[in-house]
């Protein structure tokens, strides 16, 4: 080998060492602010039994690369650091029944958080207020554990908060008003908590709202709420009053008031195709299911739910609800004849379930001999009026007296009050 031979073989030799010492030097590493906030974390939650998410937190080897749940993206000032973006704590496998102990203040210190998820387990204490810190945070849940105090109001100084998920917990307290300030918040749950008092001015803006099961109260007169709503669930609380300032709301497709105390007779507007899941028994509605302008059934889609039972009303059944799939009239007080819409559709499978037991109907226009689909649950017991044999198949709850006594269908119709 000649001398300018092995001149260029070690001048290319040492280019490449210098190459990858200096490509080893800029490997970004984990910001030790993230790292101490994680030791921190760890320390404050554990597995329980069956869980193995922590088994991976192992603190001499590199966090964005061997732990789970943990996400990490390059620093905005600082690309040679690694900051954590996304915290997912917990496996959320069916069978593993999550992790225990507390929410750490130390979470405050991942400041490029965009997403913190906590999966259901049985996590006590406070949610921290310092979580407020978090201002790229856009997905905040941490449902399905045992959470218990306020919702911090400082949680809404969040701006940039698309989901906040804080259901099934045991939360109390009011609902901070300041939540009217997240005006990019999207989508917000705190179902099943302990949550009192009146529901405060919601951001406009907001598809999702999910308060149920709580005790809630006030009327939806005092409320102004988002007309880009598409879902709202307000089930199980102690509301009131009548269904006013439900108009706005066109965009809904799913509506949930039931097991309230609201009263009243039910806007028109909430009988129309697009509204396909309502749900407004347990109440103390009256009147009469209203009739929309045509005299046809509505357009309802496959799939489509309406429950109006365990109410007071009255009169004769219009034909507009006679395409909704799950229709469920029981436990009222409407009576004449069922009209012929119904029937139609139950015999063409487009109504799959029909539930008109404990009204005071007195004829189901349908032949002896006509065939219904598959599937299809009809019932009418406790009438009056004596149902056919294969539409008595009834739930439970309807008890097992397929017709009311006549002394009941007579007093009821000369005017008098019967009770069930």
């Amino acid at each position: 080998m000649t001398a300018a031979a092995a001149a260029v073989i070690f001048l290319s030799w040492t280019l490449c060492s210098l190459v990858h010492i200096q490509s080893a030097q800029q490997d970004p590493t984990l910001s030790p602010l993230d790292l101490a906030a994680l030791v921190s974390i760890k320390s404050s939650l554990i597995d329980l039994p069956g869980t193995r998410f922590f088994t991976t937190w192992d603190f001499s080897s590199d966090p964005c690369s061997s732990f789970a749940g943990i996400v990490c993206s390059p620093s905005t000032p600082s690309p040679s650091k690694l900051r954590v973006s996304t915290l997912t704590l917990g496996t959320g496998l069916s069978d593993s029944p999550g992790l225990a102990g507390t929410l750490s203040p130390a979470l405050s210190n991942l400041t490029e958080l965009t997403q913190l998820i906590l999966f259901p387990g049985f996590v006590t204490g406070p949610i921290p207020p310092q979580l407020s810190l978090l201002s790229n945070l856009r997905v905040l849940s941490l449902s399905h554990n045992r959470l218990t105090g306020p919702i911090p109001p400082s949680v809404t100084a969040l701006q940039s908060l698309h989901t906040l998920d804080l259901s099934f917990n045991q939360l109390s307290g009011s609902i901070p008003h300041s939540i009217r300030d997240l005006r990019q918040l999207k989508v917000l749950v705190l179902s099943t908590n302990r949550l009192s008092g009146q529901m405060p001015e919601l951001p406009e803006g907001l598809l999702h709202v999910d308060l149920k099961q709580n005790n809630l109260v006030g009327s939806l007169d005092d409320l102004t709420l988002p007309s880009t709503l598409r879902y709202l669930s307000l089930a199980g609380n102690e509301m009131w009053g009548p269904l006013n300032g439900l108009e706005s709301l066109s965009e809904l497709v799913y509506l949930d008031l039931s097991v309230n105390h609201f009263g009243g007779p039910i806007p028109p507007s909430l009988l129309r195709p697009s509204l396909s899941s309502l749900f407004l028994q347990r109440n103390n509605l009256t009147g009469q299911i209203p009739q929309p302008t045509t005299s046809s059934p509505l357009p309802f889609d496959e799939g489509s739910v309406v429950d109006l039972s365990h109410n007071n009303l009255a009169g004769e059944l219009p034909g507009a609800l006679a395409g909704v799939e799950e229709l469920y009239l029981n436990n009222n007080r409407l009576s004449g004849t069922v009209p012929e819409e119904y029937v139609r559709s139950v015999r063409e499978g487009k109504t799959m379930t029909l539930f008109l037991q404990h009204n005071f109907f007195s004829g189901f226009p349908l032949r002896e001999e006509a065939a219904l689909p598959d599937g299809v649950d009809v019932c009418l017991s406790y009438n009056c009026m004596v149902p056919p044999v294969r539409l008595a198949t009834c739930p439970t709850s309807a008890g097992d007296r397929l017709s009311r006594p006549a002394v009941q269908c007579s007093v009821f119709r000369n005017g008098g009050q019967v009770l069930d």
